[in-house]
Formats: C-alpha cells, structure tokens, sequence
C-alpha cells in the first residue's frame, strides 16, 4: 500500500494529481509539461518567468528538461490499484489500520477489535473497505443477498419481490460467488496444467540451449587458437623472411668491402709507383736516372708498364642475390601454404571419387571407357529406361549425404555444359528434368560463353571471367553448402548455393553442342 508520503511526491503542485508527462525546470522542481506550459503562458505578457514552486525567476522562457525516471514511477503508480487506507473505527483516540470489515456491523476493525467481536455467521468478514455504501441496496437501502443472472445485478430482499428483476432466475450471492470461485480453480488448475507444460519445455529447450552454448564457446576458443596459431606462423615466416634478408645483405656487403679493399690495395701500389716516377723525373744526373731505371731489368719493366689488372673494371655482385621480386615470391608462397593447410584443417574435405553411371547417361552423350568423361555425340542407341535421361546429361554412380566432399572436372573451350549435383530423385523426361530447371538440382553452367548458375529454374549471372576451363565441387552436406571454383583460385568461390539437403546427391554433368567435360583423376 502506497504511503501518503509517496503519493504526494508524486503529485504535481499545480494540479495536485499524479504527474502526466512530467518535465524538470533549471531549479529542479517537477510539474506536467501541460500545466506547467499554462502557467509560462500566463507570465509571458510580464516578460519575467519564475518557478510556481520556488518563485526563482528567470529572464527568459524557462526550458523545459523531460523527467523520464519521474514520468515512468508516475505511470507505475498510476496503473497500480490504489488500496484505501482504513481505519479502525473503534480506536477513537489514534488512527489504527483496520485488518477486516464486518459487513453486519458495517464497521472496520484492527486486530484488537477483531479479537472481541462476534464470531456468530450472521457477521461477515471482508478485506477493509472505508465505504459500506456500495453493500447496500441504494433504492431499499438494504443488504445485497442476491445475484440476478438474467441481468447481472445486485439484489437485496425487497428487490427480489418486486420491481424489473420478478421471476428472472437468482441465486444467493455467497452460493453465486461460491461457484464462480469454483469455475476460477478450474480455471487457475487449466492454467497450472499449462505452467506445467510449459516449465517442462523450458527444461526441454535448457538442454539444448546449453549444448549450442558449449559449441559457441568451443567455436569461439577454436578460431582463437586458429588465429593465434596462424599469428604465431605468420611471426616465425616474418623472422625467418628478415633472417634470410639479412644473411644475403651480409654476403654482398661482405663480397663489396672485399672487393673495395682489393682495389684500395691496387690502389696503394699505383700511387708508390707514381711517387717513384715522380721522383725519377726530378733527379738531373742522366746517368743516376739510367742507373735508377736499370734499362735491362725486370724492375724497370714494371715502371714503365702500367699493371694491366690495375686498370680493369670492378665485377659487382650478382643483382639477382638482391632480387626483391623473388623474395616477394617467396613470402606469397610461404602465405599460400600456410593458409591452405589451414584451410584443410578447417574444412576437412574428402576427395571423391567420380564414375558416371552409363545407365543414366542420354542417348545423346557418350561416356569414355574409364567412365571419367561426358561427351555430346549424337544418338548412341541406347535402350530406353526409367533411369535414362532424355536429353544430353548423367548422374554420378557414387551418392553422397554426409561429410564434406570435393571432386574437379575439366571442361570443354566449345559448346555449353552444366555441372553441378542432383538428387536420385531428379525426373528423366522433359526440360523440367535438366540440371538446375527443377528443385532437385544445382548447377553451373556456360551457355554462349556467360556463366550463371541454376536452381529451381532461377538464374544468377556470374560476371567473371574465368581464367582456366577447369573447377572444383566443394559438398559440404551437413553444413548444406554447396561451393564452386575455378581451379586456380580456391581462395575465392565462384558461388555458394546454401541449402538443407533432403536426399543423397549424385554428381551431374550436362553437356551439348560439342560440348565435354572430364572428371579429374584422383590419384
């Protein structure tokens, strides 16, 4: 029960009701935004605005700031039954709660009072009510006993013989509330039967929902291992890149400064030969000269011609041991190799093995001996049966509906092909039957050189061209995904069907206008 304390703070000062959209002024007291509006309007001619509350003034309009906190315990209070408060009425001197009314007596009472009043069955004893007007007949003023059906009304005694409510059916009004406290337990019993059941689904959904929970946080631990593994790979190429750097840097370096000191020294010999000529041509004795220069000696030879060798020009080292290209090369395929092995562990794919099953094949593909390529060639005589296809295409001998799977095929420069997965159930007659046309087939396919996929009649163009005339098939069944690429960039598909597979799926090659595709030995 709502104290008065609280419904007063929660009253607007204006009109002295519970707040309706209450709004804050600069000071800090609280008023509805509509009356506070009409008392601003009001104080506009003045030109002076003040607070109704605080009378703090202000010079201009004051702005008005929402109290949402405010506005929702307002409309909480609002929506709440209030009880009245009740009073004993027999505690003369001091406001007693009442813990119960007597309807007899027409009077409330506290626990004190209640404990020395009449236990007799005509006194009837009811929650606290502060008016015992509503109890009573307002046209006889007498006790409501009866419940009209016919008209769902109240009655006292003299009600009941005469006036509108003669001959209509009635019932005593403890016997009726009786009964429809009877139809509310049975009532509140459906409802617990419902709680039941319901408890009981939210157990049965608790179980699962703990189950995802632990593969979230089993995926969420996994990729952070992947990344820190792949963070780890990445640092130790990284490492073993700039060591490799290093090493080729230190053997030209080391190559440059032996050869900078081998010319230094030829250097050094040049210029003791230049000092000893120079010094030659500044003697004046003839003969001294001829006898320092010894005409017929080795040594005088050697002055007069210069070493060849020291006139040659410096061999620098092999740019291709500084070659940034190659090195870049490098890094990319370390890259490469470090991703793809992630990426097996990631998607543990199966290589499958493809046979085309010659039972399946139209009259209008032939089938090479090993069973690995479909060709278009016209009318090849076969008989006719509920498995063949009518026009231009086979399915796989091999099924598949788990796991994941890949198998490649290469594909003919001319004609049009389609590859792609059917199920077994997949029709034999008709265009509705081709691969792609129909809800039970998948496809990629080349007409007129454009590139779309097919399923279920429904075309996406790729607008890609390819680089090769060789793709792969990844069949990830569980996981409902069914992915194309070009040979040459597994990195990238092509294009993704996802789907929830109902049947096992054969590989399926559709091939016409000289068309052929081969399945890819796996070996």
């Amino acid at each position: 029960m709502a104290s008065a304390a609280v419904t007063e703070e929660l009253n607007c000062t204006i009109c002295l009701e519970i707040f309706t959209d209450p709004v804050t002024l600069r000071c800090g007291h609280n008023f509805c935004r509509v009356c506070i509006n009409k008392s601003l309007d009001t104080q506009r001619a003045s030109g002076v605005y003040s607070c109704p509350e605080c009378r703090m003034e202000f010079t201009k309009r004051p702005a008005l700031q929402r109290n949402r906190t405010l506005r929702n315990i307002a409309e909480h209070f609002s929506s709440k039954p209030q009880k009245e408060d009740v009073n004993c009425m027999y505690c003369i001197e001091l406001s007693v709660p009442a813990v119960k009314s007597c309807l007899m007596c027409e009077a409330s009472l506290c626990i004190k009072h209640l404990e020395v009043h009449s236990k007799s069955p005509e006194h009837v004893l009811c929650e606290p009510i502060s008016s015992f007007k509503k109890l009573r007949c307002p046209i006889h003023n007498q006790v409501f006993m009866y419940y009209c059906t016919e008209d769902a009304k109240y009655l006292c005694v003299s009600c009941t013989l005469s006036g509108q409510h003669m001959g209509h059916q009635m019932e005593l009004l403890n016997d009726f509330c009786t009964k429809k406290k009877e139809k509310l337990m049975n009532v509140h019993k459906e409802l617990s039967v419902k709680k039941t059941d319901l408890q009981k689904n939210i157990r049965d959904l608790e179980l699962p929902k703990e189950r995802l929970e632990s593969k979230f946080i089993a995926i969420e631990n996994k990729v952070t291992s992947i990344f820190k593994d792949i963070l780890e790979q990445l640092e130790m190429l990284k490492t073993k890149t700039l060591q490799e750097i290093k090493a080729r840097r230190k053997k030209m370096m080391n190559d440059f400064m032996e050869q900078i000191s081998e010319l230094d020294r030829k250097k050094q010999e040049l210029c003791r030969k230049m000092d000893h000529i120079e010094e030659l041509c500044s003697m004046t004795d003839p003969i001294a000269i001829l006898q320092e220069l010894n005409l017929g000696s080795n040594q005088a030879l050697k002055i007069e011609s210069m070493d060849k060798d020291n006139l040659q020009e410096p061999s620098e080292p092999m740019e291709e041991d500084m070659d940034e290209s190659g090195i870049l090369m490098t890094i990319h395929k370390d890259l490469s190799d470090i991703f793809s092995s992630f990426k097996q562990n990631l998607f543990p794919e199966k290589e499958a093995k493809i046979t085309l099953d010659i039972t399946t094949a139209a009259n209008n593909v032939f089938i090479s001996d090993d069973r690995k390529t479909a060709s278009w060639l016209v009318n090849q005589g076969r008989p006719m049966t509920s498995e063949r296809f009518q026009y231009h295409q086979v399915l796989s001998v091999e099924t598949f509906s788990s796991d994941s799977h890949y198998w490649e095929v290469e594909t003919s420069e001319t004609g049009n092909w389609m590859v792609g997965v059917a199920y077994p159930s997949i029709e034999r007659e008709g265009n509705q039957a081709i691969i792609g046309k129909n809800n039970k087939s998948w496809s990629l396919c080349k007409w007129n050189n454009q590139y779309f996929t097919l399923h279920d009649k429904k075309q996406n163009h790729l607008n890609v061209k390819f680089g090769c005339r060789k793709f792969r098939m990844s069949l990830e069944y569980n996981n409902g995904r069914l992915t194309f690429y070009e040979l040459n960039n597994l990195t990238k598909p092509a294009y993704t069907f996802f789907i929830k597979f109902t049947e096992p799926l054969h590989a399926a090659i559709s091939v016409w206008d000289s068309a052929w595709v081969t399945v890819l030995s796996q070996e």
